[in-house]
């Protein structure tokens, strides 16, 4: 595997050149600023003549990904691409697999397609204005369709995971408890999903993460659905949920991917799969959407810590879970909340530790990203918007902290530290003998999540959405 620019791309125009049909010279790549779970690159080459963009999609850092059942590997993530085009599902012609021979670890090159994938575009420009009525009921025909694929014909019953609901609830709660830490709401939503299991479901290929953001569109329809890396087979209504999920509706309210409605996402899904959708069902998994990625989140940051890809986008990811948080309030427990105030400034430092955080935030918002493009102009504006979590930090996580520490105090009648509460609370909900209903328990996990969110990201549309309730 090469470790530098130059051995990179030495291994990567060998392997063009002999791999892709009528290549004859590698011209150049570009690591694309999206994609925190994988690498994507736009290549260009000379094929018949011609210069050509092809696209490039791998494991971090070059390496070779184990096949695991919720992770089959991007061999098996460029089949599923293939089965699904084969079905009428929008999606890019894969050329190449990598293999150990190619040096570059584990992916697949395809076909280069036009289109605008950030959600947050699609969600707002005047140029899908025309799209956008009518793209929740595209989404709901694709998503039959894919859910539609025979397993059994095209072998992919033999390489994916089978995971139903329960196991999926469980899987996600094991994993968070890995991480040791105590986030009580993330303990309260799998406590609910656990109790509120669908008991009516066939099991069909589920994509796994077809939201606002993994397909790509132009002003007319969708162009490509991106994105299969943790796909299985299970429950289909998981990708009705996950598209209604918030985290993707990028601060816009309406419900399906920021752009639709749930009954145009039913109507499109009902005609093709000719089976009636039942709201409460994909509600289940809407609130699946939250804990899940609330625990995915915190993934974000524990590979920061021990995996290969230290960039300043992980741990970045990982304040998100707080969002996530946030949503399944708004759909469990939504009701009053109250803001902590901010800590007054000491006025005798000079520089205050707020004026040193602002003046590096404003030099990488006005200088570093004015002078940048791509994937580094990208990380400029992440790393300064984690420079203005850290500000708010300042301000506001004192008094978080002592209300959060305040409120645990008179439920348990303790003079405890904050951290034993919060594994008291956190172990009362994993065994049961606190009551989902106790209303002392809803509004301290009100008051503590939406004061987080206040730290983590206030423009977020659900922490507007929790100070209406």
């Amino acid at each position: 595997m090469p470790d530098g620019k130059a051995e990179f791309e030495a291994a990567l125009a060998a392997m063009l050149t002999a791999r892709l049909p009528g290549c004859t010279e590698f011209v150049s790549c570009e690591r694309l600023s999206g994609g925190a779970s994988q690498e994507t690159y736009r290549i260009r080459v000379m094929i018949a003549g011609q210069e050509k963009t092809v696209a490039m999609r791998r494991a971090p850092g070059g390496a070779f990904d184990e096949a695991m059942p919720a992770h089959p590997g991007l061999d098996v993530e460029a089949m599923l691409m293939q089965c699904a085009r084969e079905v009428g599902v929008p999606e890019p012609e894969v050329f190449h697999v990598l293999t150990a021979e190619d040096g570059l670890g584990s992916g697949f090159v395809m076909e280069w397609l036009e289109g605008e994938a950030l959600g947050a575009r699609i969600v707002r420009s005047d140029e899908f204005a025309a799209l956008r009525p009518k793209l929740a009921r595209e989404c709901g025909r694709i998503l039959a369709k894919i859910h539609g694929i025979d397993l059994a014909a095209t072998g992919l019953d033999k390489r994916l995971g089978v995971i139903p609901p329960d196991e999926f609830v469980e899987q996600m709660w094991e994993r968070y408890k890995l991480f040791n830490t105590p986030q009580p709401m993330i303990d309260y939503a799998a406590r609910w999903l656990r109790e509120n299991l669908p008991a009516d479901f066939e099991m069909a290929l589920v994509h796994n993460d077809f939201r606002n953001g993994n397909f790509m569109v132009n002003s007319e329809e969708i162009v490509a659905v991106l994105d299969w890396e943790v796909a299985h087979i299970g429950d289909p209504m998981r990708d009705l949920g996950w598209i209604c999920t918030n985290s993707w509706r990028f601060n816009a309210e309406a419900p399906v991917g920021g752009f639709g409605q749930y009954e145009d996402l039913f109507q499109g899904y009902e005609e093709v799969s000719g089976k009636t959708v039942d709201p409460r069902h994909v509600k289940f998994w809407e609130v699946f959407g939250s804990y899940w990625w609330a625990v995915g989140c915190m993934g974000f940051a524990e590979h920061y810590r021990t995996g290969p890809d230290k960039t300043v986008e992980r741990p970045a990811v990982g304040r998100r879970t707080s969002e996530c948080q946030v949503d399944c309030v708004n759909l469990l427990i939504p009701g009053p909340v109250t803001l902590v105030s901010a800590d007054e400034e000491p006025v005798s430092d000079m520089p205050r530790a707020d004026e040193l955080l602002q003046s590096v935030t404003d030099f990488l918002r006005d200088d570093v990203m004015a002078a940048t493009t791509g994937r580094n102009n990208f990380m400029a504006r992440v790393a300064s918007n984690s420079l203005d979590i850290v500000s708010r930090e300042l301000k506001l996580g004192a008094a978080h902290r002592q209300g959060e520490l305040a409120r645990l105090r008179q439920i348990y009648a303790s003079d405890a530290d904050l951290n034993t509460l919060r594994w008291k609370l956190v172990n009362e909900l994993r065994d049961g003998s606190l009551s989902l209903d106790d209303e002392a328990l809803k509004s301290h996990l009100r008051e503590t999540v939406v004061n987080q969110v206040a730290i983590d990201q206030p423009r977020y549309s659900g922490f507007r959405r929790a100070l209406k309730s």
